[in-house]
């Protein structure tokens, strides 16, 4: 092996103990040069520099002992296993495998000392503490105590490839670095300069081997500091790299001949907001161009973004082409459906639904609607993805709150309109204000339009936080509010993972509101019911037949009754911030003063406390989805569908977010002048997410 090579380009294979199966299930760890393990960085790490008494064992906890053993045995409850019973006189701990050879049984005979090191599991008090397959070797009594480990670190692993394989293959490729083999440094130069960076080794050699356990402020090293601001490169080049691909394609030319939108907005009835007027020319600029849009365009709960949705899709159609408008919920869908069909069918497009729930006749007809061109504007939910969706000639893809859907959902809604070389337009819509951090990097691949003011008449809710004892003062308010001729959402929250439970706590809700205001009109609103329910519904709450109605979080997004002024949220700790701002947006619609009421169980957590008090402190959804990025980090905020390339290695967003200026410069430096360092950097640090890069 030429040890002044460049382990970037050392297949994996180069080192002792790969051969080709190995090597095999390496790959699925994004290894196959000797660098590529370098990379592979511990996500955790064992402190076995001291010895800790059994006595002194608390359950969770990890940690490297010796023992004596007292008793060993195989044992049938339920399955084969072993026990081995050790003591050092401070306490015993029971040692249970369920894989063990003949020959293992025999070695871990009475009075032999064993140094173990496990996760210590309390299953019975009454008997102690155990540790399953506990790591262990055999010692004599005149051993005991002499430690020569310090801190170990802990690596995703695959099915082949255990702890002890990978901490050797990285040990030999530090060994080829100290004979003089290199690694490329992706990292500018500008960059470099900037914030007086060490050398990638340095970086490196500290993560997998730190000389004392990390702490919390570990990442503000230099060292830590250098591989952080890699990890943000290589995430924003792919995210640059996926937009350039993009913008090289070609798409429709929308003539921006704005007839039958003038005459749509004359129509409405209201004045459109200088922001939604301006965002309508952005949106315009890139619908006339040749490459496709791909522009995210982002505003609070009721800032009108459907309106300038509709906008986009006259543009389209005038010009000859289909629209699809993709929603995440078969309610948010309809709604949709009837808000477009009342404005756009007096125009003479015809507006179609296509959800999961419709029969197999009504989707075959609207199907070949579809395929021949009739439908001009199709809305709907995954349903649109199906093979049998054939369009004519799809013009825009329209995807309302886009954190909803991932990536690739978004792109494969746009393959679909490929046609003779061209790719459609793309408007992807979200009523959760997005951080300036995660735009930056999340959805780097999106030109930005934002919709910051909210339109005449919407009035500001008032948010009340109260504990669930107080009940019956609510009660007596939704009387006094229903008699001033006031509409109410009671909204109930998750139970559990379970939509059952969700629905059943609804119905128990309705019941005692029906119980409690007997003379009050209640209905019941939730995900279990058919789609003609939901709408049956929903209408009769529009109509004011309905006076409460009693929702689980289905109502989360696009439900619009400008007369509700009041929402009671049940159990409203066990909502994320995003979601809470959502549901509350749902009144305040209308011209009279609105209030929302948080109803919280006792005892709350530091966190929920935290959450209902931001909430009842701001109704400026930028603030609120900082401090939920905050709170609950970029993969949560994006939605776990999108999330997978947000899993950083070292970097995290929030608190690397003051990096991400000096990442946008670097990306820039790379992007002018060196292009060869991008394909490195994107493999190096998004291996398992290389499609991601690609698509």
């Amino acid at each position: 092996m030429d040890a002044s090579s460049c382990l970037d380009e050392l297949p994996i294979t180069h080192l002792k103990g790969v051969g080709e199966k190995v090597a095999e299930k390496l790959t699925n760890l994004g290894i196959s040069s000797v660098a590529d393990v370098l990379f592979h960085l511990p996500f955790r790490y064992e402190d076995r520099s001291r010895l800790v008494a059994i006595g002194e064992m608390r359950a969770g906890e990890s940690c490297l002992f010796e023992g004596q053993v007292e008793l060993a045995e195989v044992v049938f409850r339920g399955r084969r296993s072993m026990l081995v019973r050790v003591s050092d006189g401070t306490g015993f701990i029971t040692l249970r495998f369920f894989h063990f050879s003949n020959s293992q049984k025999q070695a871990l005979k009475r009075g032999q000392w064993l140094r173990c090191f496990g996760e210590i599991k309390a299953y019975n008090k009454s008997q102690g503490f155990d540790v399953v397959h506990p790591e262990y070797k055999l010692i004599a009594e005149t051993q005991r105590g002499e430690i020569n480990e310090g801190l170990s670190a802990v690596y995703p692993a695959t099915e082949g490839v255990q702890q002890a394989t990978l901490r050797k293959l990285i040990k030999q490729a530090f060994v080829l670095l100290e004979q003089g083999a290199s690694v490329r440094d992706c990292l500018p130069v500008s960059a470099r300069a900037v914030k007086n960076l060490p050398e990638l080794i340095d970086s490196l050699q500290q993560l997998h081997y730190p000389q004392k356990m990390p702490t919390a402020e570990v990442h503000e090293s230099p060292a830590f500091q250098r591989l952080i601001i890699e990890e943000l490169l290589a995430n924003h080049l792919s995210m640059s790299r996926l937009k350039d691909g993009v913008k090289k394609q070609n798409a429709p030319i929308f003539k921006s001949s704005d007839s039958l939108q003038k005459q749509f907005l004359g129509s409405l009835g209201f004045e459109l907001t200088n922001a939604q007027q301006r965002v309508i020319k952005e949106i315009t600029s890139d619908l006339i161009s040749a490459h496709p849009m791909q522009r995210l365009l982002q505003g609070d709960v009721g800032s009108g973004k459907t309106v300038v949705a509709a906008c986009a899709a006259l543009l389209a159609t005038q010009a000859g082409y289909q629209v699809a408008l993709m929603a995440p919920t078969e309610l948010l869908a309809e709604q949709h459906v009837r808000n477009f069909a009342a404005w756009l069918e007096p125009l003479g497009i015809q507006v179609d639904c296509l959800v999961g729930r419709q029969k197999a006749a009504v989707q075959k007809v609207i199907v070949e609607d579809i395929r021949e061109g009739r439908s001009q504007v199709i809305i709907g939910t995954h349903a649109l993805f199906q093979e049998a969706v054939v369009f004519a000639k799809l013009g825009l893809v329209i995807i309302d709150e886009q954190h909803r859907f991932g990536v690739h959902q978004r792109l494969a809604l746009r393959d679909k309109g490929a046609l003779n070389g061209m790719s459609p337009h793309q408007l992807v819509m979200t009523a959760t204000p997005i951080p300036r951090t995660l735009a930056m990097l999340g959805y780097a691949d999106l030109d930005l339009s934002i919709i910051n003011e909210l339109p005449p008449g919407r009035t500001p809710v008032t948010t009340t936080v109260l504990s669930i004892e107080k009940r019956p003062l609510i009660i007596e308010r939704i009387q006094q509010g229903v008699e001033d001729g006031r509409q109410v959402y009671w909204v109930c929250t998750l139970i559990e993972e379970s939509e059952v439970l969700q629905c059943q706590a609804a119905e128990v809700a309705a019941q005692l509101l029906k119980e409690l205001l007997p003379h009050v009109k209640v209905g019941l609103l939730h995900g279990r019911m058919k789609a003609e329910e939901k709408h049956h519904v929903m209408q009769q709450f529009k109509e004011m037949k309905l006076q409460i109605l009693v929702a689980t979080t289905v109502i989360e997004v696009g439900v619009d009754v400008p007369n509700a002024s009041l929402m009671v949220i049940e159990n409203a700790e066990r909502l994320g911030l995003a979601q809470l701002h959502q549901l509350r947006g749902r009144v305040g619609r209308g011209e009279r003063d609105s209030h929302c009421v948080l109803l919280y169980k006792a005892p709350l957590s530091k966190n929920a406390n935290e959450r209902l008090s931001i909430m009842r402190a701001t109704s400026d959804g930028f603030k609120i989805a900082e401090k939920d990025m905050e709170l609950r980090g970029p993969g949560e905020l994006l939605g776990k569908r999108q999330a997978g390339f947000m899993r950083f290695k070292v970097a995290d967003l929030v608190r690397d977010a003051a990096l991400l200026d000096l990442v946008a410069r670097c990306a820039d430096d790379v992007l002018q002048h060196q292009l060869e360092l991008i394909e490195p950097l994107i493999h190096r640090w998004l291996a398992n997410s290389v499609e991601y890069a690609h698509v």
